[in-house]
């Protein structure tokens, strides 16, 4: 079983070396998920790859951000080096990028977990499509990881240990929405880790633990996973040292079937380095979530009461040269080395060196004696100079020409008042798959329009229908339902002409702006679906604990939740989206259909925006937003970055 570390700089990618990784993770300067850490030149890569062949160490590199239609050619070089430097494979979350590898290169591609695939069936896609290794969703659990498993003989990757989204893998479209900044292009903001108020419930709703794996690595082995992964390319090079020994550590004990996998000093150093809170995952079907805080505070080592001069505190493991952090409630009050360590009738007598207040404090332990020495390896080790020649291969588009037709006016529905409401102005209606389904598909064959099932945003076990034009929203469902006609949700991240699989009708992904949607007419010849109205879902999520209602930041903006039949949350923006103004420059692009969702709504709402759209009806615009409280064109104006 192979262990990967993260490196989101040279001294990290030394520490894990160090560490005892089987193999590295790391990105260049661009189209990496963690764009905001230091990451690696040209150059730094080369010299990585080589120093770390020379160990007997695997480096994979990050290509794992959706890829604009303008990137292409760019991506398209810089995969052209990575495969002249022998990196040992690509990780990929575009699927456009699957065929130009094929047809181009020799490299072996990961699917990342941005990929999002979750089930048989979508490894079984991933294997017909040429990948090596399907990194799995973490929202899997041991058992669906089983039926996976048995399913195929690809390689899996799990990940072990490290901060968890909220969102299912890929799916996450808050930090755009609320920022401009998309995740998918590695720059999430992280709107998770912020207070919000639901109900009578506040604070960090959102907010993840660390997952700690350790306790799964004996059934991950049975099962024949082939990678466990850590996460962390924003995390400092004493993370990733220390993580890399002691899940390696851990392997080889569960591999001799020795016991215990890890030792209280190894755990302590974990808690210490960098944690949340942690939770063994839904690997365990345990509860993922931390809502106490949102940040690192290391390990927790008691409450104190401070009687302004000295502390007290029973805590065995601290010693000279530790250092630990006081908090007061949810405030960081400051932190100090510890020089010498007194005792008095059992505790540890601390004296803090600035003033703080009497009161009672949470003590945590943030630095480990170890720390420095550790540091110092670190810094002491030195790589060799990269060497070889590499090579940059060109890209070119060829350019078609779509007929500038109507488009369809395409509802997403979720009730018969509602549906009844927009069939007269309906080309196509997509209708959520809930007990009515039935009736609504009587209702639209009479009234002679389409009507498409809206597949559940997530299938870890497929669902038999026998409906013959489906809505899908992962490669997942597109491998169970082939053969049927299939439209493909904004879920499925369409973001470039080279996206695949092949649909009958694929919706553009809700972060393209009016300049990038135009670029990708210009060289698809395939329908393409524009959303212009509705609340995007920004969030899906397996957390079986918020409620439904309205979650409010601290800007008082209010985003609708709610659980569908399957056990799903869904976060909603808090604006509707609203691209009435826009339909004849979508029409002259040559877009094939508009969609509206109305799911939820009200009938009377849901007839005001259909006939306003059906007419073209401007002067509607004030209304709608009156009725909506808010509405958006920001990704159409500005797009992400």
């Amino acid at each position: 079983m192979e262990l990967l570390a993260p490196a989101g700089s040279m001294a990290a990618f030394k520490a894990a070396l160090i560490g005892g990784a089987d193999a590295i993770y790391i990105g260049g300067k661009s189209f990496g998920a963690r764009r905001q850490a230091a990451n690696f030149t040209d150059q730094e890569l080369n010299t990585a790859v080589r120093a770390a062949h020379k160990r007997g160490v695997k480096v994979y590199v990050t290509v794992n951000t959706l890829i604009k239609e303008e990137e292409v050619p760019s991506v398209f070089s810089y995969l052209g080096y990575l495969e002249s430097i022998a990196v040992d494979a690509v990780i990929l979350q575009d699927r456009g990028l699957l065929q130009l590898i094929q047809d181009t290169f020799s490299l072996s591609v990961h699917a990342s977990t941005q990929m999002n695939i979750h089930s048989p069936e979508g490894v079984v896609w991933a294997e017909k499509n040429g990948i090596r290794r399907v990194i799995l969703a973490r929202e899997l659990r041991l058992k669906e990881l089983k039926k996976i498993r048995e399913d195929t003989s690809l390689e899996l990757e799990v990940f072990i240990h490290g901060a968890l989204c909220y969102s299912f893998s890929g799916q996450c479209l808050f930090s755009s929405a609320v920022g401009g900044r998309s995740g998918n292009r590695g720059l999430c903001a992280q709107p998770c880790r912020k207070r919000y108020t639901l109900g009578r419930d506040k604070g960090y709703l959102l907010s993840t633990a660390d997952l700690f794996g350790i306790e799964a690595i004996p059934d991950l082995l049975r099962l024949g996973v082939n990678g466990l992964k850590i996460e962390g390319r924003m995390r400092s090079p004493l993370y990733v040292y220390l993580t890399s020994k002691i899940y390696s550590n851990a392997i080889r004990r569960a591999e001799d079937d020795r016991s215990p996998l890890i030792t209280p000093r190894e755990k302590e150093l974990l808690e210490v380095v960098f944690n949340r809170g942690f939770s063994r995952g839904y690997l365990a079907d345990d509860d993922v979530m931390h809502r106490a805080y949102a940040g690192s505070r290391g390990r927790l080592l008691g409450t104190i009461d401070f009687d302004g001069k000295t502390m007290a505190i029973k805590a065995d493991s601290l010693r000279s040269n530790d250092g630990i952090t006081l908090y007061r409630q949810d405030e960081k009050v400051g932190g100090f080395g510890i020089q010498k360590v007194e005792w008095e009738q059992g505790f540890k007598i601390l004296r803090p060196p600035f003033k703080i207040p009497k009161g009672e404090y949470q003590v945590y332990k943030t630095k480990d004696r170890d720390f420095d020495s550790i540091q110092k390896r670190i810094t002491g080790m030195t790589l060799p100079p990269a060497s070889g020649k590499t090579k940059v291969r060109r890209f070119s588009f060829p350019s078609i020409r779509r007929d500038g037709a109507r488009g369809d006016l395409s509802f997403y529905v979720s009730s018969l008042k509602s549906l009844e409401a927009v069939i007269p102005y309906a080309d196509r209606v997509y209708f959520d798959w809930n007990s009515r389904f039935p009736d609504a598909y009587a209702m639209c064959e009479q009234a002679g329009i389409e009507c498409v099932l809206i597949l559940p945003r997530f299938s870890f076990d497929m669902s038999p229908t026998d409906v013959e034009s489906l809505m899908v929203c992962s490669v997942d469902q597109f491998e169970a339902y082939s053969s049927r006609k299939l439209y493909g949700h904004y879920a499925m991240n369409f973001f470039n002409s080279l996206t695949i699989p092949s649909l009958f009708q694929y919706t553009l992904s809700v972060e393209l702006s009016k300049d990038d949607i135009e670029e990708i007419a210009r060289h698809y010849a395939g329908r393409i679906e524009v959303m212009v109205f509705g609340r995007i879902e920004l969030m899906v999520s397996r957390d079986p604990l918020l409620g439904e209602g309205i979650l409010i930041d601290r800007k008082r903006k209010r985003f609708p939740v709610y659980r569908d039949r399957f056990g799903f949350v869904h976060i909603l923006n808090s604006s509707d989206l609203f691209l009435l103004d826009y339909l004849d420059d979508l029409e002259k692009m040559g877009i094939n259909s508009f969609g509206i969702d109305l799911r939820r709504r009200d009938p009377a709402l849901s007839e005001l925006v259909a006939k306003a759209f059906y007419q073209r009806d401007l002067r509607q615009k004030t209304v709608i937003k009156k009725r909506c409280n808010s509405i958006t064109a920001r990704h159409y104006l500005r797009g992400v970055i």
